[in-house]
């Protein structure tokens, strides 16, 4: 049984998007009479269906090793287009960690969207959004990665854009296809080098072909920075990272399932991919570059913001640009168990706010306050969210991060500072959160908030109970490194960088009005963060602009010189044939004398040709 599974594991991403099919009755409104909670409730047995069969695979590949599984699409000539799946344990096991949190999400926008009109179409793009991260993550070729890619860049854009009524919800999902579609573009291009250069586009011959490659370093630096530009767009780094923030006008559930699986898969590919990235410096420079910048500007971008999802959008940028340096200084390991205990981590915390948010009707951390006695629950699992994020020992993320700090504490000390600085600049943003929306004295919207139902209490509990059980999970499944490999002075310093920053955050000043400094730098500088460095004027004043006037220029170019020409020759014709009109005569014999006359010349003009032509 457990080998038949095996075999027919390519239906795992197909669950979901059987799902999405299933439910489009409801979702396109053509069945109303029932209501749109069937809807729901098939998609959550599809996602059921795919977590057991996925578990059971999983149990499977652990005893028995990894296998690939390979299904012929077409095949014509030298085409062959296959349905290529790898099953290892890694990749079963992000897969199980995505589908997973779907189905959390799920049965929590039971809860969340119970009275939205468009349920039913929300829980078909949450189908549709899971089938395609299960694909990306199982698939062992390039090519059927890059094709669930645009899937899951089709999905973001819809799901985002749900309710979209609201003019702002339009712009966002806009925003967010057309940035994500740059970062497409340029994968694209190197995935058709790729396959040109080596002759395929599965990840285990592209492995076998980098230790033979023979490339000039200008073309294994475009191929490399073509390669990780999809990752970019799709982890929202610098400079692709503007619409994970906008993204966050989607509903709640969605925001949970991007901030911690969506971006996990786009990393993921990073991770495949990195062995070929490999070949050129500059790529890895890039990397970790990019990394740096986004992971550092995002924490600092945090602090500034009041919108209570935004906050921790931001922090996720940070947290993969974490993995981006883990990645560009070739240690997968690390970016694995980052990936990992972050997306747990940050799940719970978007619970808990999503919680705040349906309760309060309020978004703006400054109109909140005093909830900890009204929502117990939530706020337990805020700070149980909060305390595995920021590396505090022994929960998740203090194992990703000690062992990217221990791992560049001698190659790379200034990398290993950022991770410190990240860690700590994290934990002032959480417990200023928690202070503002939890903490002090109730707001007129926070005063009759009561705890959620259990749709969404049941989810967000058992989170909160996985991530104070992630330690030992970690060590059953061999994740945590052996203690011989143990840096006391990094973890010291790691857990010293959190209670710094636990101790910032909870003694800060904090007004609920947030008002603007009355310095003028201090003010410069609120402004900065707030407005995340003003990297949306920058585009504004550079790229939006130079593209304006290129298309400025090519409009006049159309009108005056391509239609000027055109017009040009229709008036010739037109000037021509009425000047021909008078010449007609009707008489065939002077039409017969005209031809005569016309092929004659023509003749003695080509012989003269001929007999003008030098003989060799």
């Amino acid at each position: 049984m457990t080998q038949f599974l095996i075999q027919t594991s390519w239906l795992i991403p197909v669950y979901g998007l059987l799902g999405a099919l299933f439910v489009l009755p409801w979702a396109t409104g053509a069945i109303r009479r029932t209501g749109p909670r069937p809807a729901a409730y098939i998609v959550l047995l599809m996602s059921m269906l795919a977590f057991i069969h996925g578990m059971v695979v999983f149990s499977g590949i652990w005893n028995e090793g990894s296998q690939q599984l390979s299904i012929q699409w077409l095949k014509v000539a030298d085409l062959d287009l296959s349905l290529a799946l790898d099953l290892s344990v890694v990749n079963i096991g992000v897969e199980q960690l995505i589908v997973g949190l779907s189905l959390l999400a799920q049965i929590y926008a039971l809860g969340y969207m119970e009275k939205d009109w468009a349920m039913a179409r929300f829980f078909a793009l949450m189908s549709f959004f899971e089938g395609a991260m299960s694909g990306v993550v199982l698939s062992s070729s390039l090519f059927m990665a890059f094709f669930l890619l645009e899937m899951l860049t089709l999905s973001t854009y819809l799901i985002v854009g749900f309710w979209y009524a609201q003019p702002l919800v339009v712009t966002a999902a806009r925003d967010a296809f057309l940035t994500k579609r740059v970062g497409d573009v340029l994968l694209l291009m190197g995935l058709v080098a790729l396959s040109a250069l080596a002759g395929s586009l599965k990840f285990n011959d592209l492995y076998e072909w980098v230790k033979t490659a023979n490339l000039t370093p200008t073309a294994a630096t475009l191929l490399g920075l073509a390669l990780i530009s999809g990752p970019i767009g799709k982890c929202a780094q610098f400079p692709l990272h503007l619409w994970l923030d906008e993204a966050m006008e989607g509903p709640s559930p969605a925001s949970i399932l991007r901030n911690s699986a969506v971006v996990t898969v786009g990393t993921y590919v990073l991770i495949k991919l990195q062995p070929i990235v490999v070949l050129s410096p500059v790529a890895l420079t890039v990397l970790i570059a990019i990394g740096t910048t986004t992971a550092i500007g995002a924490s600092l971008v945090a602090l500034a913001q009041i919108d209570i999802k935004r906050t921790l959008s931001y922090s996720t940028s940070a947290y993969l640009g974490l993995v981006f340096i883990a990645v560009g200084t070739q240690w997968p390991g690390v970016a694995l168990t980052l990936l990992f205990t972050h997306a747990i981590a940050k799940a719970l915390l978007f619970m808990s706010i999503g919680s705040v948010i349906l309760t309060t009707n309020a978004q703006d951390v400054t109109e909140l306050g005093g909830l900890w006695s009204k929502m117990p629950a939530t706020a337990i699992a805020y700070l149980v969210g909060s305390a595995g994020l920021i590396g505090l020992l022994p929960l998740g993320c203090f194992w990703g991060l000690r062992m990217g700090i221990a791992f560049l504490w001698r190659e790379h000390p200034v990398l290993a500072g950022v991770y410190l600085l990240v860690n700590c600049l994290t934990a002032i943003n959480l417990v200023r959160v928690f202070r503002l929306v939890f903490w002090g004295q109730s707001q007129p919207k926070s005063r009759r908030a009561p705890e959620v139902a259990w749709p969404l209490a049941t989810p967000m509990v058992f989170l909160t109970v996985f991530t104070l059980m992630m330690p030992a999970i970690m060590a059953r499944m061999s994740l945590l490194p052996p203690w011989r490999y143990f840096n006391p002075v990094a973890a010291a310093l790691l857990v010293a960088s959190g209670v710094l920053g636990c101790a910032i955050g909870a003694t800060i000043y904090l007004h609920k009005t947030l008002s603007r400094s009355m310095n003028r730098p201090v003010r410069m500088v609120q402004d900065l963060l707030a407005n995340d460095f003003y990297t949306e004027r920058l585009y504004q004043v550079t790229i939006i602009f130079v593209v304006g006037q290129l298309s400025r220029l090519s409009n006049w170019f159309d009108r005056y010189v391509v239609d000027g020409f055109v017009n040009l020759v229709g008036l010739a014709s037109i000037f021509s044939g009425e000047s021909l009109k008078y010449s007609v005569s009707g008489q065939s014999k002077v039409y017969l004398f005209t031809i005569i006359v016309g092929t004659s010349l023509i003749g003695v003009f080509m012989t003269w040709s001929m007999l003008s032509w030098p003989i060799w």
